[in-house]
């Protein structure tokens, strides 16, 4: 009873709400009220404040949050190193990925994944790489397959699958344009739309370009590659984007001695084990990497 209990409070902390929270446990909310209640009553704290409609953390509450979803994670992983027993590659393959990674590198291998293991139920989410990086960690995804942290993660395991080259792109008719090769300072002279400044890549662009004593504030940020791509041939600004990711109203300039490049991989928690699913994945994009090298 317990873990439901903490189950249910995990699940408010999740989604905002005891009715939300309710939904999909498939509780009526009285059943997540009393849960909740009797887990304040043994632990001595109070753990939400209820504000409105809504709920938020108290002090207790945060302090706890992290010790019960390890010990979801915990259980999680007994029983999946239960199920893993028989060797059949089977149950849900609780998966996140990148966008990028998602449309361009994945779904030849997701096809082969499906025809080779009928019985497992993909659970996939498509998430930035660094909330994908928070789910692992989490425990709510066993794999993710991301734009690599840079440095790496300081909990997690890190399989290096892809080298994905970068370079810096315009609009067919911005000044930069010129077909002739630039210094990197002329780019602090333009406005630039990129990622996020809290994103991985973000953090590759601009330590590449402080490199050569460039430094850049983005005129506009989006995580998804493609609407920067959009943005940039419609004369918002330079952007950085995969070398192959080539538009018909962009132009890729040569930068001299301008190097960007990213790592695309999985990443997975050290300390709990892998469903035979996700181990059939894991090894699946092993086998990626061995053939592109």
């Amino acid at each position: 009873m317990q873990t439901e209990a903490i189950r249910a409070f995990v699940a408010v902390c999740d989604l905002g709400s005891f009715q939300s929270a309710a939904d999909a446990l498939h509780l009526s909310q009285p059943a997540v009220s009393k849960r909740l209640a009797n887990l304040e009553s043994r632990l001595g704290h109070a753990l939400f404040d209820r504000v409105g409609r809504g709920v938020a953390l108290t002090e207790a509450g945060r302090a706890y949050l992290p010790h019960a979803r390890e010990m979801l994670a915990v259980l999680q992983d007994g029983e999946r190193a239960l199920d893993n027993l028989g060797g059949h590659v089977a149950g849900p393959l609780r998966l996140a990925l990148s966008h990028h990674v998602g449309l361009h590198r994945m779904p030849d291998i997701l096809r082969a994944y499906v025809q080779r293991y009928p019985d497992v139920a993909p659970e996939i989410v498509f998430e930035d790489s660094e909330a994908a990086c928070r789910s692992v960690v989490n425990g709510d995804r066993e794999l993710a397959v991301i734009t690599l942290p840079t440095p790496a993660h300081p909990i997690l395991l890190e399989e290096d699958i892809w080298a994905d080259p970068m370079s810096v792109f315009v609009s067919r008719s911005h000044a930069l344009a010129t077909g002739a090769a630039l210094e990197p300072a002329a780019l602090a002279n333009h406005p630039a739309v990129l990622p996020p400044t809290e994103s991985y890549t973000y953090a590759i662009i601009r330590a590449a370009l402080a490199s050569h004593g460039v430094t850049i504030a983005p005129r506009m940020t989006s995580h998804y590659l493609e609407t920067l791509g959009m943005l940039a041939g419609a004369g918002m600004g330079w952007t950085v984007l995969p070398s192959s990711m080539r538009q018909d109203d962009l132009v890729r300039l040569e930068i001299k001695g301008l190097s960007i490049g990213r790592r695309l991989g999985a990443i997975r928690h050290p300390q709990r084990s892998l469903s035979n699913a996700a181990g059939a994945m894991l090894a699946m994009l092993e086998q990626a990497r061995d053939k592109a090298r």
